[in-house]
This record gives structure tokens, C-alpha cells and sequence, in this order.
């Protein structure tokens, strides 16, 4: 089972979020899922995660890319340590495009049931990234 649900955490993080492939979003989302990393105050559904790859990132940063550097599986819990990287090549959070190489850290922790995503919870680098940008 572990496998099984590192394979889903894994297609997620390259289909979806490096490749922008909305059918497979679809597919490995369920309906009632939720984003408790989403912010206070915002949509903490499956459109909040849909919204800030696609209408955040993927804007922002061409040639975007998730490297999977640890996953770590517990009965339905897949930890992940990644790295979402790209080039600054569009307005990101109102900081315009500077043509800088960005990494972004990410450790999250993704619930699995029934082959799809049912909760995630996620800490990230984004604020230190768009703090260096701001000095550029």
C-alpha cells in the first residue's frame, strides 16, 4: 500500500504540478478533498491546489520542474521533500519577471485514500524566494 500511494503522490507531483496535465489533477483528486496549507481565509478545496500551480506558478516560471528528493510512506500518509524550480520569466505575487533561476522548497504531507488525494498539509521556501527576487 505504501507504494502504491508513493506512485500517487509521485503522479501528482510530475503530471500536475511540472506538467500541467488537468485530466490527471482530475483523476487523483478526490471531491472532497482539502488543502490544510491553504491560507487563512482562502478555498482550501481541490481548486485551491489546481489554482496555484496553474494560475501561480506556471505563469510565473518557464521551463518548470519537480525534482523528488525524499518520500518517506506511512499506512496513507506520503511525506514528501521536493524542490519546484524554474525561470522567473512572468509576474510571480506581483514581483515581475526578472529572467532568475528559482528553487522552491517544499516538504509536504499528502493523505491517500482510495488512490487519490483526500488531505494535504505543506510547508514551503516561497516567501524567501520572492524576497530575494524583491532585491534584484
Amino acid at each position: 500500500m505504501s507504494a502504491d500511494n508513493k506512485e500517487v503522490v509521485r503522479r501528482f507531483k510530475i503530471e500536475v504540478i511540472q506538467n500541467g496535465n488537468e485530466d490527471e489533477f482530475h483523476a487523483l483528486m478526490a471531491s472532497d478533498f482539502v488543502n490544510h496549507a491553504a491560507p487563512s481565509g482562502m478555498p482550501n478545496g481541490p481548486q485551491s491546489m489546481w489554482n496555484t500551480f496553474q494560475n501561480i506558478l506556471r505563469p510565473a516560471l518557464s521551463d518548470m520542474k519537480v525534482t523528488i528528493h525524499d518520500q518517506i510512506a506511512e499506512g496513507d500518509r506520503v511525506t514528501t521533500r521536493k524542490t519546484i524550480s524554474g525561470i522567473h520569466s512572468g509576474t510571480l505575487m506581483g514581483i515581475r519577471a526578472t529572467g532568475k533561476d528559482v528553487a522552491i522548497s517544499v516538504i509536504d504531507i499528502v493523505r491517500v485514500q482510495e488512490g487519490k488525494y483526500a488531505e494535504h498539509w505543506g510547508l514551503n521556501r516561497l516567501s524567501n524566494v520572492l524576497a530575494a527576487l524583491a532585491k534584484v
